[in-house]
């Protein structure tokens, strides 16, 4: 099957701040993210879902702009998760950006993946529903 890279923007109430928080501290992780994480060194992150680990490496991590982990793992070759967060000139709002991949026949459930996501992030950042 085809891997395909999908982005997703969404808008939140929370300072780029306290998102960039979410997306690098474990504790953080753990509350709207994964079931469990270990971090060996300072780039290496192993996340868990529901007892199945899948490791990523740390590659590019700016404070309250971007965080990128590059999955190690044969099969995601070239495969990356970041998070890219800025603010709207206008609105102020906060922009967060979602890169990831997933086979080209699962693109709508990844999406629906993804939303659901988001719903906690916000719950946990008090940043509305």
């Amino acid at each position: 099957m085809n891997r395909v890279k999908i982005t997703l923007e969404f808008i939140l109430k929370a300072s780029p701040t306290l998102l960039y928080q979410f997306f690098t501290s474990p504790s953080e992780l753990i509350r709207w993210f994964c079931d469990d994480i270990e971090v060996e060194g300072e780039t290496l992150y192993t996340f868990s879902w529901g007892g199945y680990p899948e490791i990523a490496r740390l590659t590019e991590d700016v404070e309250d702009e971007v965080v990128r982990f590059d999955w190690v793992d044969e099969d995601r070759e070239g495969e990356y998760l970041e998070y890219r967060i800025s603010q709207s000139p206008v609105t102020s709002e906060t922009i967060l950006e979602i890169t990831d991949f997933c086979d080209e026949d699962e693109v709508r459930e990844q999406k629906a993946l993804w939303e659901s996501q988001i719903k906690a992030l916000k719950k946990e950042t008090g940043s509305g529903n």
